[in-house]
């Protein structure tokens, strides 16, 4: 029986849709482990915050750091559901505008 074209080993394996890897587990010379672990119980490793390698290599430390601790701080797998956070944050920008644009009637 042939395997089915994508799925999940064509997302997380390496090629176009896939190699994703965990930003919380760097490794040395700025490279990363693949993504997941093995067994939560049985693992040393942290809960993992996984990304396509492009979007590793493209965060700076600080965005790294940032989605990581963000991502460890939730309860994981709460009714059996992944635990998801945003990658990157976008800027929140105040509600108010200017005074002078404000028409006074």
């Amino acid at each position: 029986m042939a395997k089915p074209k994508g799925g999940l080993t064509a997302w997380f394996g390496k090629g176009p849709k896939g190699d994703w890897v965990d930003i919380g587990a760097p490794k040395k010379k700025g490279k990363f482990q693949a993504c997941g672990r093995k067994s939560a119980k049985r693992s040393k490793r942290k809960y993992p915050k996984c990304v396509p390698r492009s979007k590793a290599r493209s965060m700076s430390a600080s965005q790294i750091k940032s989605a990581v601790s963000r991502k460890r701080s939730k309860a994981q797998g709460v009714g059996g559901k992944p635990t998801n956070v945003k990658t990157i944050l976008k800027k929140k920008t105040s509600g108010r505008k200017s005074r002078n644009n404000k028409k006074k009637n």
